[in-house]
């Protein structure tokens, strides 16, 4: 069983970027700016009326998550006061402001390495013209807006919270893990927390991990979507110190994301969120069924970009990466060589030819000199399961079954080496076929059950968005707050209370 399950963490490598020593891949933060060359072009005439129109619509920005000043609000307020009608600098604040609505002010290239997704488009001077002949600047920002139910319930929970006027919780302060039987002043302030937070009553605060705490912290953990066992970890104390404060902040964080989406991601589409380890197969707008997913671990995060599902491989081979034949495989190898034939690799030389594993003095090899290429027969150690999914990508990542299905039942699934494992692979197999002549249900059980490779061709691809959300729906009317499990949040709330370059 252990054997199984290293081979199921190394399933997939990620070595299209390098990795920082956060495991995240580099980026160099830049503001999506309207092209200097459209500006130039753009000829506009603005009245006094325009101008307080476009402070108006300027303003409400801020209910998109945005801030009004980066759209030289207090410039053309001042230009209203002298009676003096700046129409280049209108021009400049309305097409940054339509620009960031329609795509986003932060440039998801550099905060989502390999992002592919593309940006919505809409015909900007045409909608400034119309906007200045019609009177309507002060409501024109808005058509610009994603029109997704996702976007719009982010954007009402924003406004709610902001209705409440959130005042700062007790944050339990950072430190080692929290467990049984600890005590100090930390354990204290996780007790007062949990009272705040209706989990424990005044009369059981003290300074020691009781059962009662132990208790408490596993009904919250529950609640959060975390592992319940009682532990105060990393994500646990995350959850715990998200006050009203940092709610908004993750809204407006997950309301940039959804900017740098397109309308339309397909009629049939797969889409895949790391941040809730879920995959959704989606059919005119309505999820038709959702799967479980093991996602990247943090040293080796899943990427995020857009492919097409081409087809499926049932009783798949699996061809190792080179990075995980490398660094993960060749150590093990070179502890027990006995390892190689008895869970079903093949070595293969660099001329395509099969060698004898007997033969290599693995312990002589080193990551550098490796030359030779692995491949794992189908079988109980291969740990692409009994399906892949395959879509053409740079990262060599795909969409998998496992040897490992107990691990789903884990609330935090980061446990892969980038590729995503899916449960109950069957059925997305079924549905992705479901156009697909003679393969039905009953047709690929029977492909699985020969235990001989097939591959088959959807009869029409299927687009995948693999994706980064950590606000989303809680399937109730209301918002569910996910840990950032890769930590990139931060990076990008930064970006986005950073002021555009003048």
């Amino acid at each position: 069983m252990r054997a199984i399950f290293l081979a199921s963490l190394l399933a997939c490598g990620v070595s299209a970027w390098p990795l920082t020593s956060a495991g995240a891949p580099p980026a160099d933060v830049q503001h999506v700016s309207t092209p200097p060359r459209l500006q130039a072009d753009l000829r506009t005439n603005w009245t006094r009326q325009d101008v307080q129109g476009l402070i108006e619509a300027i303003e409400g920005l801020r209910a998109h998550g945005l801030d009004p000043s980066h759209y030289h609000l207090n410039d053309l307020a001042l230009t209203t006061q002298d009676g003096m009608v700046d129409d280049d600098l209108a021009t400049q604040a309305w097409l940054s402001a339509a620009g960031d609505l329609l795509h986003g002010k932060v440039d998801p290239h550099t905060v989502a390495s390999g992002w592919s997704l593309a940006a919505r488009k809409a015909d900007l001077p045409k909608a400034l013209a119309v906007a200045l002949e019609t009177g309507t600047v002060s409501t024109s920002l808005e058509q610009f807006a994603p029109a997704n139910p996702a976007y719009t319930l982010l954007k009402d929970e924003l406004k709610k919270l902001r209705q409440e006027e959130p005042t700062p919780i007790a944050e339990v302060p950072d430190g080692p893990v929290l467990k049984t039987s600890m005590s100090g002043e930390r354990v204290r302030a996780l007790q007062l927390r949990l009272v705040a937070l209706g989990k424990l009553s005044d009369e059981q605060v003290s300074e020691s991990m009781d059962e009662a705490t132990v208790a408490a912290v596993e009904a919250f953990q529950g609640a959060q979507g975390l592992d319940a066992d009682g532990i105060v970890g990393p994500a646990t104390l995350r959850a715990l110190n998200r006050g009203p404060e940092a709610r908004m902040e993750q809204l407006r964080i997950n309301m940039e994301r959804l900017r740098w989406m397109p309308d339309d991601l397909g009629q049939r589409h797969v889409r895949a969120n790391i941040a809730a380890f879920e995959a959704s197969a989606v059919e005119d707008g309505v999820s038709r069924q959702d799967h479980r997913l093991m996602v990247g671990k943090p040293s080796r995060q899943s990427p995020l970009f857009s492919s097409e599902i081409e087809a499926v491989v049932l009783n798949p081979w699996w061809e190792v990466p080179s990075r995980l034949a490398r660094y993960d495989l060749l150590p093990k190898f070179q502890w027990n060589p006995g390892a190689v034939e008895l869970q079903g690799f093949q070595v293969i030389n660099g001329a395509g030819r099969q060698v004898d594993p007997s033969s290599i003095n693995w312990k002589a090899l080193s990551p550098a000199t490796f030359p030779y290429r692995l491949r794992q027969a189908p079988g109980p150690y291969n740990p692409l399961g009994r399906v892949k999914v395959m879509f053409p990508n740079a990262y060599e990542i795909r969409m998998h079954d496992t040897t490992r299905r107990d691990l789903f039942e884990r609330s935090q699934r980061a446990l892969s080496s980038g590729c995503l494992r899916v449960q109950a692979p069957v059925d997305l197999v079924t549905w992705l076929l479901s156009r697909t002549e003679d393969w039905d249900r009953a047709a690929i059980e029977a492909a699985i059950a020969s235990d001989e490779v097939v591959r088959v061709e959807l009869a029409r691809t299927v687009p995948i968005h693999i994706l980064y959300l950590t606000a989303v729906s809680d399937g109730a009317g209301g918002v569910r707050y996910l840990d950032d499990v890769y930590q990139r949040d931060g990076e990008l709330l930064a970006a986005l209370e950073a002021p555009p370059e003048d």
